[in-house]
């Protein structure tokens, strides 16, 4: 028998990573299935990224750098902080790393010993547990509600704490609801944090430029509670960077270098190519560059919940940001279609990938099997066939 440590076997495969992975399987026997299932842009990396990155190349800029990044890449990174956050770091309080997720790892890792509570809002981004499972942490599920925009209240905020709880870990944009904290809100979970001294807040901050309200707000913006923030970018979602792999982390520096100890033992510097792609999409005007997809996601979200209108049974509210829709779909447990019985999302997941042949994610991976996320990053002609799909596929059950 194989022997594989307690620690792998602990965690769950990434069930967007999975469902994409059916999605590719069916496509390979010839199905024409339509994947809404990765959290992808499908948008190209804008061509002065790629032009840099090619110098870069051609420049032989190709040896170890920094752990946490060069120099004048994080000093790039202030500069949008500043720039677009209103947030003062300095270079020794960044760490650029390979994706956002290795950067949110990192502070896991750094900050989270065994048995260590840690709050986690549901519906949560995938890997939020399985991260911290590795850690040893236990998270503490604040369970959020379609009605309140899946957004966690401070009254919610302050029963979850005991004196075990460490961190809290929260998305703005949201991962999978699209739900974004307004500054107020912000400002009254962190009022709370503030009267806990040995709470700590990780914001997750990735989709920041897919955002549909009245400008993105930074946790970290608040005095008063700043050096107990670990804020999250990077450059995969909002300048079509996925594959580049390049992530950021911002914290105050004991934090930071302990993330750079980290990261140094695990995989060093993220590329260095990848790093000069970095430094020119930081620097990006806004207006040129990045306001253009996220007028298109605008736009899309706008026609999938239009068409979604038209079928019965799914409930949605009106996502802020990110590019995803978190249609609540209970009405249909009891339901059958030949050999398919809707019990979950999971199950009508599975009957609507074998059935419709769209590939979506069911909630369980994001902590409710009541719902299922459908992702609108791809043309409006694949999103009206998908709906539509899905339509004629959910009036079969009886």
């Amino acid at each position: 028998m194989p022997h594989l440590s307690d620690r792998v076997n602990s965690i769950s495969e990434s069930q967007t990573i999975a469902m994409a992975r059916k999605s590719r399987e069916l496509k390979a026997q010839g199905i024409d299935i339509i994947s809404l299932s990765l959290g992808e842009p499908d948008f190209h990396t804008p061509q002065i990224i790629k032009d840099a990155a090619k110098k870069a190349i051609d420049g032989d800029f190709s040896y170890y750098t920094h752990v946490s990044g060069y120099l004048e890449l994080r000093e790039a990174i202030c500069k949008k902080f500043k720039r677009d956050n209103g947030l003062t770091y300095s270079p020794e309080e960044i760490v650029v790393s390979t994706g956002a997720k290795q950067s949110i790892a990192n502070a896991v890792l750094c900050l989270i010993n065994d048995g260590d509570e840690v709050i986690v809002p549901s519906p949560y981004w995938v890997s939020y547990l399985e991260i911290l499972k590795l850690a040893g942490g236990v998270p503490k599920i604040v369970e959020t509600t379609i009605d309140a925009d899946f957004k966690m209240t401070p009254q919610q905020l302050e029963k979850a704490i005991t004196p075990k709880t460490r961190l809290i870990m929260i998305s703005t944009p949201c991962n999978p609801t699209g739900s974004v904290y307004s500054k107020n809100e912000l400002k009254a979970l962190a009022e709370v944090v503030a009267k806990h001294p040995e709470l700590y807040i990780l914001s997750d901050e990735i989709y920041e430029h897919i955002n549909f309200a009245d400008g993105h707000q930074s946790f970290a913006q608040f005095d008063f509670i700043k050096d107990r923030v670990i804020t999250i970018n990077g450059v995969s979602k909002g300048f079509a960077m996925t594959g580049w792999r390049g992530g950021i982390l911002a914290a105050p520096k004991w934090i930071a270098q302990a993330c750079d100890k980290m990261q140094g033992q695990f995989t060093s510097a993220t590329c260095s190519i990848t790093q000069k792609a970095m430094h020119t999409a930081m620097e990006l005007d806004y207006e040129t560059y990045i306001k253009p997809m996220r007028d298109a996601f605008l736009k899309r979200r706008d026609l999938v919940l239009k068409l979604m209108k038209d079928i019965p049974g799914l409930k949605t509210n009106t996502p802020q940001g990110a590019f995803y829709v978190y249609p609540e779909i209970s009405s249909y447990f009891g339901k059958k279609y030949e050999n398919h019985t809707i019990n979950s999302g999971t199950d009508l997941s599975l009957f609507l990938l074998d059935v419709a042949h769209v590939a979506l994610v069911p909630g369980a991976a994001f902590g409710s099997d009541s719902y299922i996320r459908f992702s609108y990053a791809t043309d409006e002609k694949n999103l009206t066939e998908a709906v539509k799909r899905m339509g004629a596929a959910l009036a079969k059950l009886h």
